[in-house]
């Protein structure tokens, strides 16, 4: 089992919950601060499962370079919406949140209670707060504007954008270019601007939910991304990259750790700088979702 780390636990109850009609607990914090090893001995105590919230451990076929659970632990705690999906198939917030709310749902009339953990902070927005319904991207635009993204770059991507959708470019993160290929795919099926379609509507949900948020000082959460990462080589991500490599153009498999090993396998650098920039840029997202919680938090106070 992992071990739970020294750490400082936040723990904040949503507002605008129902009381009385069931609780969700769910546990998030920065990559590698001990999501899951604090989920699990919560389910073992209380006999829940645990409800992924990891954007890409719902992918079968990449357990290390996700993360994914132990065989041990996934024995010991039952898990949902984990290592369910090929790597060739689309998923996304919305649907999270639709088959999310489902297990819940049926976790607190098994038990009274549900547990989610994850730091895909796109997931937890979409479980806690509901998300702008978007119309569904048919599979040809999908795959037609992730080609002209990968042909053309994101100078492209951007500028793309821009044009399409000024208010939206001037907000948007330049850095990801996720949420600014997705916009232009949302552009391009509804015929309008992804402005327009974004509400910004928070869902209140029938339960309650206690958000616990994960902290530890920074130069810690950076030395254990550093050993994770270590491990993860160790444990065979070369390999597993390898097996997954003549499909690098799938989106499932755009994350840090894969990026860098197809970046080294192209020739484009080496095998140690590519293993120092999955550190490197593991250490960004950390940060970025450090940003979200605080951002969160700014925005419960000003509803408050």
């Amino acid at each position: 089992m992992s071990v739970i780390p020294a750490t400082e636990i936040q723990r904040l109850l949503l507002p605008g919950a129902r009381p009385g009609s069931g609780k969700v607990t769910v546990i998030t914090g920065p990559t590698a601060s001990g999501k899951s090893a604090l989920a699990i001995d919560m389910a073992l105590r209380r006999g829940l499962h645990i409800i992924n919230a990891d954007s890409r451990q719902v992918y079968h076929g990449i357990p290390i370079v996700t993360a994914m659970p132990t065989a041990e632990e996934l024995a010991a705690v039952p898990h949902h919406l984990i290592d369910f999906l090929p790597l060739e198939a689309y998923y996304s917030a919305a649907r999270f949140e639709e088959d999310a709310l489902r297990v819940a749902l049926g976790e607190i009339e098994r038990c009274g209670e549900a547990l989610l953990c994850g730091g895909s902070m796109m997931y937890v927005d979409a479980f806690c707060h509901g998300i702008d319904l978007l119309p569904e991207v048919p599979d040809d635009i999908r795959r037609a504007t992730y080609a002209d993204w990968r042909r053309h770059g994101d100078a492209w991507a951007l500028d793309q954008l821009a044009r399409l959708d000024p208010e939206y470019r001037a907000i948007v993160d330049p850095a990801n270019m996720k949420r600014v290929v997705h916009a232009l795919e949302i552009i391009r099926t509804s015929g309008t601007t992804f402005t327009s379609l974004r509400t910004g509507t928070r869902r209140h949900r029938d339960f309650d939910i206690e958000l616990i948020w994960i902290e530890m000082p920074r130069e810690l959460l950076f030395s254990r991304i550093n050993t994770r990462v270590d491990a993860m080589v160790a444990a065979g991500l070369e390999e597993e990259a390898k097996s997954v490599y003549a499909r690098r153009g799938l989106n499932s498999l755009n994350t840090v750790g894969l990026k860098e090993m197809f970046a080294w396998f192209d020739g484009s650098m080496d095998r140690a700088t590519a293993i120092e920039r999955i550190k490197k840029n593991t250490r960004v997202y950390a940060k970025k979702q450090i940003t979200w919680h605080r951002r969160r938090l700014e925005s419960l106070k000003a509803e408050s």
